[in-house]
């Protein structure tokens, strides 16, 4: 069975990534809304329209893919050559996006599996990749599902944000309302839990902040190691590179048995919800038995 691959652009995976998959992996973008202009992330508009918009209180929305749009893509595997395809997005708690690809799933010209992957970010591109690598070997489509499934729900996200002011704008903020009243006093860590954005602790400093998420961090690869496990770890940034520099560095001196340590910037859509000055840590363990990273060759940034 040749099973094919299709994700969104909130996996921010790198084309290093991307070139180095096991099969090809078709990203379909979401769309940023900027002064009432409609543009495709990664495609037409980058975090530097996003900052620029931000910083002069332009409205930002942003909005899932069309179902035409995945349905396209879909249509391309199966003249390709694929038997069926796996369809791997970011958590439905946080976009419809799953809703969009379950719509074209069922007009598509061949067998479709929707993971709702219940993160974003980092921990989304791993499960994708992770999926590419099953998939590579022949597995079933269901058997690749699983996989991307797998990685992503035993991911650990943590991250801090300078406002929530764009998470509360968003409406994406979820029970880390609760921080709001306070929020000016002190800073937010924030984690993902079953798709949901949650609150994890609250410090005085930014400093004390990235300390604190290195410690969870860590904490969560520790525990997978306890099982066995490599673990990869993804730190991403908006218009926060230093900050994520010294999170790479902690992590790497800490954790000088990851299988890699990467750092990228986050993208338009994310951001626009998140804002700048934003640092996510991602710990991913890898499937059991898997001893290197898919689509780890040739990338930059990795430790």
């Amino acid at each position: 069975m040749v099973v094919a691959i299709v994700t969104d652009s909130t996996a921010y995976l790198s084309a290093g990534q991307l070139d180095a998959a096991e099969v090809p992996i078709e990203v379909v973008p979401l769309h940023v809304v900027i002064g009432g202009k409609e543009r495709r992330e990664g495609v037409d508009v980058g975090v530097e329209d996003l900052g620029d918009a931000l910083r002069r209180f332009v409205p930002v929305t942003t909005s899932r893919p069309a179902p035409q749009e995945f349905l396209e893509a879909y249509r391309r595997a199966a003249a390709q050559g694929a038997d069926a395809i796996v369809s791997v997005h970011i958590s439905a708690q946080m976009s419809a996006t799953v809703e969009g690809a379950e719509i074209a799933a069922a007009q598509s010209p061949i067998p479709v599996t929707v993971v709702d992957s219940r993160v974003l970010g980092a921990a989304m591109g791993y499960a994708v990749l992770s999926a590419a690598a099953a998939a590579g070997a022949g597995a079933s489509a269901a058997d690749v599902a699983a996989v991307a499934r797998q990685r992503a729900q035993e991911a650990t996200v943590v991250f801090y944000v300078h406002t929530l002011e764009h998470l509360r704008r968003g409406g994406r903020i979820g029970s880390a309302a609760a921080l709001l009243g306070s929020a000016l006093a002190i800073k937010p860590i924030l984690a993902l839990e079953e798709g949901h954005i949650v609150p994890l602790a609250k410090v005085r400093t930014s400093a004390k902040a990235l300390m604190r998420m290195v410690d969870v961090a860590v904490a969560a690869a520790d525990e997978a190691r306890t099982r066995g496990r490599i673990v990869d770890i993804g730190v991403q940034h908006l218009d926060s590179g230093d900050r994520a520099a010294d999170l790479v560095a902690a992590l790497t001196e800490r954790l000088p048995d990851a299988g890699e340590v990467r750092v990228g910037e986050l993208g338009a859509v994310v951001g626009a919800h998140v804002g700048p000055g934003t640092v996510a840590i991602a710990v991913s363990p890898r499937p059991a038995g898997q001893r290197e990273q898919p689509g780890q060759s040739g990338q930059s940034g990795q430790r």
